[in-house]
């Protein structure tokens, strides 16, 4: 085994194959990316308080603090141990299996095919192109995904869930009341099963969309953009159904008191083209169609207890993050 005790900013080269990357940090930054060279790099560029005990065993490469263990991770409280920071970067094998845990830290991981688990008390972590399948828990910390294209599932208790250009086959998430905007662009059926207590759910499908819907919230509103769908309810409860396209994939959304809104991709879609639409202040997701016929298959307006249906395009993005 080799080992290095780092307390001050540091550069490692590691010639020997490296296949599990564990990194556990409290304060500062961690930038993990994947590339296609055999061997692993890491720079420690800023670091404050104890060292960080650099190991590298059987392919494992391990970046952390010695009284900051992966079990009890999320639990882990020591407020004295909070006066460290450092701020990591790596250049790992794109394979590369990872474990990243931050206490106030951010996390950025990218260009990973291999499996990826990200755990976070209160920072906030980025997920850019990641390809194999992703587990991220947090306390507080959101999470942001750009472009990943395998499974996905979120856990929190008040950290915010986004979503951009999802293509992956799953997307799972739980929180009591972070909110949850999801954009997919899937290139086959996706099975999307989201859930919060107070938080506002925001979703946007393609169009035209290839999925079983159902999606529920005890009291707040909902606005839906697809034709194809009933929405339920005119006061208290509300709930939209029914299938889109051949009903392939399923989407299933779920809050208490939280709103819900399905928004739509246009055929076609350029990003940049065209006016952005923001919804109404107060509500990070409420958006419906602006024109085009309407009943046939139920009332598709924005509906909440005692509000007159609304309309915004279709295509409409939130007030929380622009998708």
């Amino acid at each position: 085994m080799s080992e290095w005790s780092v307390t001050e900013p540091r550069k490692l080269t590691f010639d020997d194959p490296v296949s599990d990357l564990h990194v556990r940090l409290v304060n500062g930054t961690v930038n993990v990316v994947g590339t296609d060279e055999g061997s692993a790099r890491l720079e420690i560029s800023e670091i404050e308080g104890p060292p960080l005990v650099v190991t590298q065993q059987d392919g494992v490469l391990t970046v952390a603090y010695e009284d900051l263990p992966w079990k009890g991770f999320l639990k882990w409280l020591d407020r004295k141990g909070w006066r460290r920071s450092a701020v990591v970067s790596l250049a790992v094998p794109a394979g590369t299996r990872v474990e990243v845990g931050v206490v106030g830290a951010a996390a950025v991981v990218s260009g990973i095919h291999g499996p990826s688990v990200v755990k976070g008390v209160t920072g906030d972590t980025t997920l850019v192109g990641l390809s194999g399948p992703v587990r991220a828990d947090t306390v507080s910390g959101s999470l942001e995904a750009q472009d990943v294209t395998g499974d996905l599932r979120f856990n929190s208790v008040s950290g915010d869930l986004t979503v951009v250009e999802g293509s992956g086959p799953s997307v799972r998430a739980d929180s009591v009341s972070g909110s949850m905007i999801v954009d997919l662009d899937p290139d086959g059926p996706t099975d999307v099963r989201l859930t919060s207590v107070s938080g506002e759910i925001a979703i946007r499908l393609p169009y035209p969309a290839d999925t079983e819907v159902e999606a529920n919230t005890a009291s707040g509103s909902v606005s839906n953009a697809f034709e194809g769908l009933r929405v339920h309810g005119q006061w208290g409860a509300h709930k939209i159904t029914g299938r889109l396209g051949a009903g392939t994939g399923k989407l299933r959304a779920t809050t208490v008191s939280g709103s819900i809104a399905l928004l739509r991709r246009p055929s076609g879609e350029d990003e940049h083209s065209g006016p952005r639409d923001t919804p109404p202040a107060g509500s990070s997701a409420a958006a419906a169609p602006a024109s085009g016929p309407r009943g046939g298959s139920g009332d598709n307006s924005v509906s909440g207890p005692g509000d007159a249906p609304t309309t915004v395009p279709a295509d409409g993005t939130t007030d929380k993050k622009v998708l």
